[in-house]
């Protein structure tokens, strides 16, 4: 067999209607050289049949024994055998269109800078429709395309959907690769690679076929929770934009604002100010911090502004407002909702 140019690395419990499917999407694919480690983690079903049945047709997938350690054990496993200059994730339920992979290695051979990118997806259940908060979320992730849009947006939410990337594999060990913890593993490997320097994006074009259902992890494990979530913000925010006392500033104190400061508090980072539109708490303390009006803010300064609004629209129009006045997103404020 040739050598892989890409691991892909599937972990799997429990997914006997599934995970044939998600394999053979991998197989099927224009790019022939790869080789799939197919973690079983724990499995009680034929899950594990049905992998040694395809590893037993086409030499390209391996079977792994998780020993049910958990997604982020099985995917150490997967990354401590895997030899090949990239490295690519699947979910059981999901299925990659056929360009998945070659598209994924042609953008990151084009970009030396990348650490990996993501693809445009597409939701899909079995049972209802997919709920437009999700797609919502799945038309904001696609449209992270460039490198650039992609670090301006990484304290709003998860900037990649995991099962849809491809990584090099020498900045995925040398930073360590997924961590286990009360956290999001692949939110947290994304703020790390890009605190470590490295670019990520999405490519434009839907390469995979990403499954809802209400099973999920996202849905069912507490470490997907918000404030989870938050708390990766807030720690990445502290050992990088609010780094060596950076003065901050935090625009929205409603609950999402308020959970923030406590977080960043955690960290040692201070909000000096709030900034609100209703008129009833501009010029009050909350929690002891004053509120003021977004006219009062003034031109930049040498602090940072996070806007902590998490309703799309108004974000958006609070990214045109502070842009129009000098503001620039990236250096002068962060969106971190």
């Amino acid at each position: 067999m040739p050598a892989p140019v890409v691991t892909v690395l599937l972990p799997a419990r429990n997914a006997e209607s599934t995970v044939a499917r998600a394999v053979e999407s991998l197989l099927e694919g224009t790019l022939r050289e790869l080789r799939v480690l197919a973690v079983d983690d724990g499995s009680t079903d034929r899950t594990r049949e049905v992998l040694q049945g395809l590893a037993t047709r086409d030499s390209r997938v391996e079977v792994l024994d998780g020993g049910g350690r958990g997604l982020v054990a099985a995917l150490q496993l997967g990354l401590s055998q895997a030899t090949s200059p990239y490295v690519a994730r699947m979910d059981a339920d999901d299925e990659a269109l056929p360009r998945r992979l070659e598209a994924s290695v042609v953008a990151l051979e084009a970009d030396s800078h990348l650490a990996g990118v993501g693809t445009g997806v597409e939701l899909f259940r079995d049972d209802q429709p997919v709920s437009p908060s999700l797609q919502a979320y799945a038309a904001w992730l696609n449209g992270l395309t460039t490198a650039e849009d992609l670090w301006r947006a990484r304290f709003i939410e998860s900037p990649l959907c995991h099962p849809s990337v491809c990584l090099r594999r020498e900045p995925l060990v040398a930073t360590g690769g997924w961590e286990h913890g009360d956290f999001p593993e692949d939110y947290a490997l994304w703020l790390k690679l890009i605190h470590a320097g490295y670019g990520l994006r999405n490519l434009p074009e839907v390469l995979l076929r990403w499954r809802d259902s209400s099973g999920r992890l996202t849905r069912t494990d507490p470490r997907y929770k918000v404030r989870r979530f938050t708390w990766l913000k807030a720690r990445y925010l502290a050992l990088g934009p609010l780094a060596n006392g950076r003065p901050c500033t935090l625009w929205g104190a409603g609950p999402s604002g308020l959970t923030m400061t406590r977080l960043l508090r955690e960290h040692g980072i201070s909000v000096q100010r709030f900034v609100e539109v209703h008129p009833r708490k501009v010029g009050t303390r909350i929690h002891g911090i004053p509120v003021v009006s977004g006219d009062a803010l003034g031109p930049p300064d040498e602090g940072l502004l996070l806007v902590c609004v998490g309703v799309r629209w108004a974000r958006e129009e609070l990214r045109s407002w502070l842009t129009d006045r000098g503001w620039v997103e990236g250096k002068d404020f962060l969106c971190v909702a």
